[in-house]
């Protein structure tokens, strides 16, 4: 039986819905964050060394990584659906592309962003608050912002050519892409651009995502 190590308001809920999407029968373990650090619980150690999620088991296979899991449920579990043909044509490259460009691209920017906010609010010496306060507001005004918004204003164009990452059909990209653009709704203000927001607004009304947020339980994301 395949299981999902499933961590709440995490990359994890985008690899159930993959999973309803494919209409795989799998096995549903939770874990919740601490409620101090919001760290995962020392517990998914046991599953995978890192201890972080997703992490999915299948047989003798245990696998993290969002998209390197995702790939894998596509390619064992798709019967060739939700991913161009393997291969070097346009469409398969372009599914290559945002694959990868959404933890190696678009997270990082948005990772810095939360870093600065809790940097502003954390506790700390009252003498040292104002310089860590100054630093956060620095960090996020010289380099953070300025690449949230050239990242996010890429995507929204890329949006307007095709209804998808991928052109015209719905692929494993697009649940890839979710969590980037979810995180950057709350973050970085994603939801203002247009073709963005309509992806987003596509994706909440699909049925698997619908099962996957029923599955999953809190998801403070698709809000």
């Amino acid at each position: 039986m395949l299981t999902v190590h499933h961590l709440n308001n995490s990359r994890s809920q985008r690899v159930l819905w993959m999973l309803e999407e494919l209409g795989v029968e799998y096995e549903l373990k939770r874990y919740q964050r601490d409620p101090r650090t919001m760290l995962a619980p020392p517990e998914l150690r046991a599953v995978h060394p890192l201890g972080k999620s997703p992490v999915v088991t299948d047989g003798d296979l245990t696998l993290a990584e969002s998209g390197a899991v995702i790939e894998y449920l596509v390619d064992r579990y798709g019967e060739r659906r939700f991913s161009p043909p393997p291969g070097v044509s346009p469409e398969r490259v372009r599914y290559n592309y945002w694959m990868h460009y959404a933890e190696g691209s678009a997270m990082p920017p948005l990772l810095l962003k939360l870093v600065a906010r809790r940097l502003e609010s954390a506790k700390m010496p009252f003498f040292a608050r104002p310089i860590a306060r100054r630093i956060a507001q620095t960090m996020q005004s010289s380099f953070i912002d300025p690449q949230l918004r050239l990242h996010l204003g890429y995507i929204d164009a890329e949006l307007a050519k095709s209804t998808w990452f991928v052109g015209d059909t719905f692929s494993a990209a697009d649940v890839q892409m979710s969590f980037p653009l979810e995180t950057g709704s709350q973050r970085a203000g994603a939801k203002s651009l247009p073709h963005i927001r309509a992806f987003l607004e596509r994706i909440h009304a699909r049925p698997a995502y619908q099962r996957a947020l029923e599955r999953g339980g809190r998801y403070d994301f698709a809000s």
